[in-house]
């Protein structure tokens, strides 16, 4: 199996955003952190800044949704046509019906919980998801540290797609680089956040490559 990098232009230049896009035309994915300044302190992106990277991006948007009432504003993002559009379990009021509306609209559902929520409710619940995203960072910041903690959750999430038989993406975001990527990898995931391995090397596209090696020997 693959493993996907989709590098996080929260570490791109936002002065210079199309030509940090180009860097990374080798990745399988953009992603896109929209931050609200409610949910998580931090303020980074609207929809309308989203529709201008999804129309100057040479790879799909996978949107990571750090807001408040993501029932009502994540459908926005779908209609705009980002490929994967990612709320986090802890804000939304309906998450099922919520991906289901996503799923409709034509974008890949996604759910995120953040390193102190319960994986345990939705074991179950996977055939509902195309993705979901484990945080191995406090959500809100770029350039945190790995928390390997958090990998359980991804060993638990892919025991429970292979038992039954659902295939689901596992991301994870957050402090990856070329060593913590492996350990993400062997725990389970097969998509990967990075942000500052990627956009702060000399050449970004290498710095894909690297991480996109050193994982893959390990994805499930």
């Amino acid at each position: 199996m693959p493993a996907r990098i989709n590098p996080s232009i929260l570490s791109a230049d936002f002065v210079n955003m199309q030509r940090d896009l180009e860097r990374i035309a080798g990745a399988d994915l953009v992603h896109v952190d929209v931050m609200d300044n409610h949910f998580v302190p931090n303020l980074t992106f609207g929809p309308q800044m989203v529709e201008r990277v999804q129309a100057t991006s040479p790879v799909p948007l996978d949107v990571h949704l750090m807001i408040d009432d993501p029932d009502r504003w994540a459908p926005r993002y779908a209609e705009i046509g980002c490929f994967s559009v990612t709320f986090h379990a802890e804000a939304a009021g309906a998450p099922l019906t919520l991906a289901r509306t996503l799923r409709k609209l034509g974008a890949r559902a996604g759910v995120a919980l953040s390193p102190k929520t319960d994986v345990g409710a939705y074991l179950e619940l996977l055939p509902e998801f195309d993705q979901v995203l484990v945080m191995t960072v406090e959500p809100g910041f770029g350039g945190q540290k790995f928390l390997p903690h958090v990998l359980s959750k991804l060993t638990r999430l892919r025991e429970a797609a292979e038992r039954q038989g659902v295939e689901v993406w596992l991301e994870v975001d957050g402090g990856v680089n070329e060593q913590t990527i492996v350990q993400a990898a062997e725990a389970g995931a097969d998509t990967f956040v990075a942000g500052s391995s990627v956009f702060g090397a000399d050449d970004a596209g290498a710095a894909i490559e690297a991480l996109r090696a050193a994982a893959a020997p390990h994805v499930h």
